[in-house]
């Protein structure tokens, strides 16, 4: 059988299919190249954003690293634990325990035993659905600080929502209670000074009728020895009543001064000679004068009451002697202490610096010490009014105090006058020599105060005096009309319901020019004082006053020139 042949394809066919079979290649490479080149620049986008999120990944890190390590509160990372996980600087800095010691340790081995419960229900809280809860936590820094602080936290999640720790905020506030605590300390006393001028307002009027009456019943002559002698008695235990108000009215900063510009060096060595006596041997007494000393405007006999008081309580407080050291020195108060400071403000002062050895005070003491009547002494020892009577003549002289104190270590206080700018007042003549004499001049007395009215109507009644007398400003208005006449003299009382006694003898001046005016107080308003000095021409009679005080006070009211 004869095999088949094979047919020929023609040559030019061949040719086509090859060219076609390239023409096809070149297209699938040209394309491939394109996908090529597309997926290049796809991956290199890819690559840019990934680089670029990376960039920004740790860039990111970098300032929460930087605003972790440079917060000035307290951040940390704890496990379900209790554990820490992460602490910044600010915490190292607060609590005094470097990041290697504490990371990985419990918060109990760290800050004490007592302190683990409290962390441990702080996270059972937060998985227990009470989130981003926030407390208030007093520890103890390592080397044995106390730290107060507000810390707040928050749980932390993984993908599957389940808590893994806890992230946290501690804010050192223990400045800030001081703080408060001194502002709160400032604000209550001056609500008890404000209640202390009122008792002693009250009270003075009160013992001006005592002593007045008194005074007039054993300057009569009429009684006999015996009834003098209780009359005596009630008269004795009125004065010293009188010195009780005295110190509350200088608590209160209602005390009327008579300021100069002083040498506070000059002061501390004449009163050094009445402390030495009064110290007792047993004590070492110090001087340490400052150099090119600053002056001072104070009431120099109250200035040397404050030194006495706080020499009597050093000594009270070295029963088997010690050393007392009054120191004085320029300082500076600057906007750093002035923060920290309340009340205080910027500027030059004068030190006025008394330290003891003695057996110091503890923190609730030293809350305590200038109030009113409180003391540490046994009853009978002690008023209570010596430091009460240091704050308020420092106050009412501009200054500051503040008290420093450590049980077995003494006690130091610190007085802070400002520095006078005015060189030395010429010393004041002696006061004039007033003549004795009964008086015929018309006096306007004015007074609130129904029995005081009568006593003083008696007092002057009793120097011949013609005396018109009112209960209130309006009705003294109403009685100057209807006189008619001169009058020569408006005694008034300051304080009273309605129009005070200034306003009244600004109203009155008017119609009677001549009128001298004689203002009776034992606690003013501010109506007649300037941070409690006497206005310029101002006259002024003190309760509570016997009669011939009050005569001898009129007469030279009445001789002086207007």
């Amino acid at each position: 059988m004869n095999s088949p042949q094979k047919k020929k394809v023609p040559i030019f066919n061949v040719e086509v299919g090859l060219v076609r079979t390239r023409d096809e290649l070149e297209k699938l490479n040209a394309h491939l190249e394109d996908k090529v080149r597309e997926r290049t620049e796809d991956l290199s986008c890819e690559i840019a954003q990934r680089e670029r999120a990376e960039a920004a990944l740790r860039e990111e890190r970098e300032r929460y690293r930087e605003l972790f390590e440079n917060a000035n509160d307290i951040l940390y990372t704890l496990d379900l634990t209790g554990r820490v996980t992460s602490l910044n600087a600010a915490g190292e800095q607060i609590i005094g325990h470097k990041r290697r010691e504490a990371l990985g340790t419990s918060i109990g081995e760290i800050l004490g035993e007592e302190y683990q419960d409290f962390v441990q229900g702080m996270l059972d809280e937060e998985t227990n659905g009470k989130h981003g809860t926030a407390y208030q936590l007093e520890i103890v820094a390592r080397d044995g600080r106390p730290i107060e602080l507000e810390v707040s936290t928050r749980l932390v999640f993984d993908k599957e929502g389940r808590p893994v720790g806890a992230h946290g905020i501690a804010r050192d506030v223990s400045e800030r209670k001081k703080l408060e605590q001194q502002l709160r300390q400032a604000q209550k006393m001056e609500a008890i000074g404000n209640l202390a001028g009122g008792i002693a307002h009250n009270f003075n009027n009160m013992l001006t009728v005592i002593l007045g009456y008194s005074h007039l019943i054993l300057s009569s002559g009429a009684a006999d020895s015996r009834i003098r002698a209780q009359v005596e008695t009630i008269a004795g235990a009125a004065e010293r009543s009188v010195a009780l108000t005295r110190h509350l009215l200088t608590f209160s900063r209602n005390q009327i001064l008579q300021p100069k510009v002083l040498d506070l060096n000059a002061v501390v060595r004449q009163t050094e000679k009445m402390l030495r006596p009064l110290i007792g041997e047993n004590m070492n007494l110090v001087s340490r004068p400052g150099r090119d000393l600053g002056r001072v405007k104070a009431d120099p006999g109250q200035i040397e009451q404050v030194i006495m008081n706080l020499a009597v309580n050093a000594r009270d407080a070295m029963p088997d002697g010690g050393a007392l050291i009054i120191e004085t020195k320029n300082v500076e108060f600057d906007e750093d202490y002035i923060r920290w400071h309340p009340g205080a403000r910027p500027g030059t002062y004068v030190l006025l610096k008394v330290t003891d050895t003695g057996c110091g005070m503890d923190q609730q003491t030293m809350s305590h010490i200038f109030e009113p009547f409180f003391t540490t002494k046994d009853a009978g020892k002690g008023t209570g009014l010596g430091l009460a009577t240091v704050y308020g003549i420092v106050k009412q002289s501009g200054g500051h105090i503040w008290v420093y104190s450590e049980v077995g270590q003494g006690t130091t206080f610190k007085i802070y006058l400002p520095h006078a700018e005015e060189s030395a007042e010429p010393v004041e003549p002696s006061e004039m020599r007033v003549e004795r004499r009964d008086g015929g001049e018309t006096i306007l007395l004015v007074e609130d105060e129904a029995a005081l009215r009568r006593l003083v109507h008696d007092m002057l009644e009793r120097y011949g005096y013609t005396v018109l007398q009112a209960e209130s400003a309006e009705a003294a208005i109403i009685l100057c009309e209807q006189h008619g006449g001169p009058i020569s003299l408006l005694l008034t009382d300051v304080i009273m319901t309605g129009m005070n006694g200034s306003q009244l003898a600004d109203r009155l001046r008017t119609p009677h020019p001549e009128m001298k005016v004689l203002y009776m107080s034992g606690y003013t308003d501010g109506s007649i004082l300037r941070h409690g000095v006497l206005r310029h021409g101002t006259r002024l009679i003190e309760k509570p006053f016997k009669a011939e005080t009050l005569n001898k006070k009129l007469r030279e009211t009445l001789g002086a020139k207007a």
